[in-house]
């Protein structure tokens, strides 16, 4: 038994299929074959059964995942325990950004890390926030750069670094763009654009409506903040929207409250011993931000 034949169980125990865990793992299908029919054959039980083209665990192959993931997780903490000895920012970066993120907030200090350690192999991906974060729970990624959540896990180290400042805002030519005070619910009269009921956005947003007793009136959701500024701009609803992405083609609503505060910031794993490489681009984020 191998981390090699470790990752190939985990990876068809995560996907559900020996093609897709090959494409993620860049070896061929053959080659996840063997690796299973290799551990199987060590361990003296079948992990997997497949009926049709469907393929389910075993309730051994239930019982070896978490064991499975903790082995393999473990192994890689030693290793960058091992490579941060040496004080260099080298090795692979595994970082996940929300969009928002990665297109208002972090280009600037990602061009600084990249220029400063060209060494550094980054494996940058753009989730959402929600998949992002169960990415950390996983110990699929090292770290990510996401609106934190509500609610506090105990296996998640979180660290807010920027606020986004939601202002109710709609189209310059909407009716209610003239008037100097607006009540929440003659907003509401008019259809919201917003983020998914899944999302950590929704439900900052959702918590101060409830407040007042209002539920959302949703029109349209998409989970992309400079898609629904297009959508607020066009006339098809109101939205709560970052100070950032305000422009002279929105009108910003005066309620009388303050701005409803989304927290951005990073997330890694509390059992994680962080690369030299993510303990440095954290450096700049936060130099960025100072």
């Amino acid at each position: 038994m191998d981390t090699a034949t470790l990752q190939a169980f985990v990876e068809v125990a995560r996907t559900g299929s020996f093609s897709i865990a090959a494409q993620h793992l860049f070896v061929t299908q053959s080659a996840i074959s063997k690796r299973i029919a290799q551990l199987e054959s060590q361990l003296d039980t079948r992990l997997f059964d497949r009926i049709g083209r469907g393929i389910n665990l075993t309730e051994a192959g239930r019982t070896l995942l978490p064991q499975a993931e903790g082995i393999l997780t473990q192994f890689e903490d030693a290793r960058r325990t091992l490579n941060n000895l040496s004080g260099e920012v080298t090795g692979r970066l595994s970082l996940a950004a929300s969009h928002h993120i990665s297109l208002h907030r972090l280009p600037e200090t990602l061009r600084a890390f990249v220029k400063r350690y060209p060494q550094v192999e980054m494996d940058l991906r753009f989730y959402e926030s929600e998949v992002a974060y169960e990415a950390v729970v996983h110990g699929d990624i090292e770290l990510a750069l996401i609106t934190l959540s509500p609610e506090s896990d105990p296996r998640i180290v979180a660290e807010t670094v920027w606020i986004d400042r939601l202002h109710y805002c709609i189209a310059a030519d909407h009716p209610l763009a003239e008037r100097d005070n607006v009540e929440f619910d003659q907003i509401n009269a008019y259809p919201a654009i917003l983020p998914g009921a899944d999302t950590f956005t929704y439900q900052i947003v959702h918590k101060q409506l409830a407040t007042l007793g209002l539920e959302p009136n949703l029109g349209i959701s998409t989970n992309y903040m400079d898609t629904i500024r297009m959508m607020v701009r066009s006339g098809l609803g109101w939205s709560l929207l970052p100070e950032t992405l305000i422009d002279e083609q929105l009108v910003r609503l005066n309620t009388g409250s303050q701005p409803v505060e989304r927290p951005l910031g990073y997330i890694y794993h509390r059992e994680r011993t962080l690369s030299n490489a993510a303990r440095e681009l954290l450096r700049l984020l936060k130099q960025s931000t100072t």
